[in-house]
């Protein structure tokens, strides 16, 4: 399968790019800065050539969420990066004969909004906040590539745990240093997964023409922040009993923190249903294993 790429050289996308062509694909990354990047790396100006000649596309594009104070300027760039590239992958394949078979399209669990304990799989309702506004404009623009008859796989990502970034990387730290503990209440949900499961799930979706719609990338044991902390810090061989207040975390990152405050409690319900075996569906494991490498 010829896929293109966009997000390559991301977290989910430099190891995903790895384990594709190990599987016998070609990839093309698409990258805002091609001369810099690998050799089969080409410009967003290359794209509607390249959507032309590709039998799938992945889109993982998007200003990362969390590397930012949300400021308003910051805020837009989240949103239209991940809009305005989702938009003009979806207006080449328009535009092009043959077209894709496939689009899987990079969301987040942040679709849901803060629901506290009500457990949401794929048919639940989008939340209010501004994650999930920024999910459903996402969404709405690979949407409009069914009408082509490409075959759209929404992937709404949890929490990614790996062991060379991600959560974890701001994470261990403070648990190293004897400083780890739970966030606000803790009684919010983490809808955590490990990455491995993030790149099977995405592997899955170009594959298998049984999955289309949205699909819930998480482990199917999502714990409270209380649970994280405490599981964290008996891995770590460290206490997890200090607690940062809502107050600090809103005083540090303004609006930002509410991310971290509020949570969902996401199931993924479809790719049980569809037969997905999860490489590390329980936390303990995925965190021993990610700690370790």
């Amino acid at each position: 399968m010829r896929v293109l790429m966009s997000g390559g050289s991301g977290f989910i996308g430099v190891p995903l790019c790895r384990v594709l062509r190990g599987s016998g694909h070609a990839v093309t990354v698409i990258s805002r800065d091609p001369e810099h990047a690998a050799d089969d790396a080409i410009g967003w100006d290359d794209v509607p050539h390249a959507v032309a000649a590709a039998d799938a596309i992945v889109n993982l594009a998007g200003e990362p969420i969390a590397a930012h104070r949300w400021t308003g300027a910051q805020k837009r760039r989240i949103r239209e990066s991940r809009v305005e590239a989702t938009r003009t992958l979806v207006g080449a394949a328009a535009a092009s004969d043959p077209r894709p078979r496939v689009l899987v399209n990079a969301s987040a669990v942040g679709w849901y909004g803060p629901r506290d304990d009500q457990p949401l799989d794929e048919t639940a309702a989008p939340g209010e906040g501004f994650l999930a506004e920024v999910c459903r404009a996402w969404e709405a623009e690979a949407v409009a590539a069914e009408r082509l008859g490409v075959r759209v796989v929404r992937i709404r990502i949890g929490i990614v745990l790996a062991p060379d970034g991600g959560a974890l990387a701001r994470m261990v730290p403070p648990f190293r240093a004897f400083l780890g503990g739970r966030l606000g209440s803790g009684r919010q949900w983490m809808s955590w997964v490990h990455r491995d499961d993030v790149i099977g799930l995405v592997v899955e979706a170009l594959e298998n023409e049984a999955w289309s719609g949205p699909v819930n990338a998480t482990a199917p044991q999502p714990v409270s922040n209380a649970e994280f902390a405490l599981t964290l810090g008996q891995v770590l061989a460290r206490p997890a009993r200090l607690r940062t207040p809502a107050f600090v975390l809103r005083l540090a990152l303004g609006e930002m923190a509410d991310m971290l405050l509020t949570g969902q409690r996401v199931l993924p319900a479809v790719a049980e249903r569809l037969g997905y075996a999860w490489r590390y569906p329980e936390l303990r494991g995925a965190l021993r294993a990610t700690v370790r490498r």
